[in-house]
């Protein structure tokens, strides 16, 4: 499942260093089940090459309003009407002015303004230096842009071709392609708030060792890409994992179960569902090492003891906000044998509407995953696929769920 599949953008480059990045944007779109077609301003062949992005799209670039292979020269109608989409990345402030006032001196700009309105959305990634992004003129030129209906992408920060550090580069190829996700996504969340906790949690030993598991966080971060794309606010517990922050999501970095618990409890109040995806660890080290428990002479074995850590999920779920359904808990659970059998047991335990069961040493690590639902009335499967793409089925199957409450 992809939002993007059989889509047709038409992707507009202008004059500018980020131009780079537009090829990999279209290597990106078109793996992503998209079809694109290149328009490029005289000024961004000065940056990349239209065989390039020829190469990457599989169509000949269209540069000129004049171009022979419209018998009728009107490539800025016929090029439009196929289009779900014009994606003008990158967008020069040049550009953005041209319009802004509604100019249409060369074919990318005759296509933008030529456009339904109604039917091919426009949208904008803007990319310059940081003292001409800043600039009052800009800015004023970005605010009427999007009163005038634009999608107009955030810019990101860093080093720029110039030398300069500071606001005003185009926003890497995977932010754009997930700003397009999100674009063709129902919006099944809107107005929802959302609180995830994703990943493992690690129990100190001592400064150097500790307790842990094998998640890797990436059906939990997939999860809250998915929810936000829905229109929801995100909020994500993570615990101790090397995975980029999705687009539009707050992320609130912990180490310890203890500390996911304080965060959650600190944060669930303002939550309308609340799904428990980490692999929270069940036990803690009594007193850890102030250092490094070193081996005696002897090798004596250190014993350690253990105590219980606080059950995140179950506390949410008999809290009073979800007793009375006012909070959608959702839980899950990562089994190693008799996978049915265990996640029913712990979704009456828990407490929860539901839980999202699967054999953990099957997928930890893993782009993709097989999921079991439990809910009161039995269990449905989810086949193997992407945990991006069940993560979609899962914000349906959620949204389905709280709208019947």
């Amino acid at each position: 499942m992809t939002q993007l599949k059989n889509k047709h953008f038409v992707l507009g480059l202008t004059g500018g260093i980020a131009c780079y990045k537009a090829a990999e944007l279209c290597r990106a779109l078109m793996k992503d089940g998209a079809s694109v077609q290149v328009v490029m301003s005289e000024g961004a062949t000065q940056f990349i090459t239209p065989v390039t992005m020829q190469a990457l799209s599989g169509r000949p670039v269209f540069l000129s309003q004049w171009d022979a292979r419209e018998s009728n020269n009107m490539a800025h109608i016929n090029l439009t009407r196929e289009a779900d989409a014009i994606l003008i990345a990158p967008a020069s402030a040049e550009f953005v002015a041209k319009l802004l006032h509604g100019r249409a001196d060369d074919l990318l700009s005759l296509m933008c303004l030529a456009r339904p309105i109604d039917k091919v959305p426009l949208i904008v990634a803007p990319a310059m230096n940081k003292e001409m992004w800043g600039n009052p003129a800009t800015q004023r030129n970005m605010v009427q842009l999007k009163h005038d209906g634009a999608h107009v992408l955030d810019v990101g920060a860093g080093d720029q071709a110039c030398g300069e550090v500071g606001d005003g580069r185009m926003l890497e190829p995977e932010q754009i392609l997930e700003a397009l996700k999100a674009h063709f996504t129902e919006k099944l969340l809107e107005g929802r708030r959302v609180l995830i906790t994703a990943g493992p949690t690690y129990e100190a030993i001592d400064p150097v060792r500790g307790i842990t598991n094998l998640s890797s966080g990436k059906m939990g971060f997939a999860l809250a890409r998915a929810c936000s794309r829905a229109g929801a606010q995100v909020t994500l517990i993570s615990g101790p994992v090397s995975l980029e922050t999705p687009v539009g999501v707050e992320r609130i970095g912990v180490i310890s179960a203890q500390q996911m618990y304080e965060a959650t409890q600190e944060r669930v109040q303002n939550a309308d569902i609340f799904i428990a995806a980490a692999a929270v660890a069940d036990w803690r080290v009594h007193l850890a090492g102030e250092q490094k428990i070193k081996k005696g002479k002897d090798r004596t074995v250190p014993q350690l003891e253990l105590v219980e850590n606080p059950d995140i999920l179950k506390t949410v779920a008999s809290s009073p906000r979800a007793l009375t359904q006012e909070l959608y808990c959702v839980g899950f659970a990562a089994e190693s044998e008799n996978l049915e059998e265990l996640a029913t047991a712990k979704r009456v335990s828990k407490g929860v509407p539901l839980l999202i069961a699967n054999v953990g040493p099957q997928t930890f690590g893993l782009d993709e995953n097989a999921l079991l639902l439990v809910d009161e009335s039995g269990t449905r499967e989810l086949p193997w696929a992407s945990k991006d793409a069940l993560s979609d089925e899962l914000v349906k199957e959620i949204a389905t769920r709280i709208s019947r409450a």
